[in-house]
């Protein structure tokens, strides 16, 4: 989702992160969004599916 402005994507995707913990602060996740947004294959999703993207790994654990 390219077109999507960068503030946007990144408050989206913090938000999402927010969802799965709760407890973190939401400065350190939107510092979380704000990394995956440089990462290209990331960055071409919905924020939203991105951020689970990067969940995988610790939604597979559980």
């Amino acid at each position: 989702m390219e077109n999507v402005p960068d503030n946007l994507w990144i408050a989206a995707c913090a938000h999402r992160l927010q969802r799965q913990w709760h407890t973190v602060d939401p400065e350190q996740l939107e510092e979380v969004a704000r990394d995956l947004a440089q990462v290209p294959r990331l960055r071409a999703m919905d924020p939203g599916s991105a951020a689970l993207d990067w969940l995988r790994p610790i939604n597979d654990l559980e």
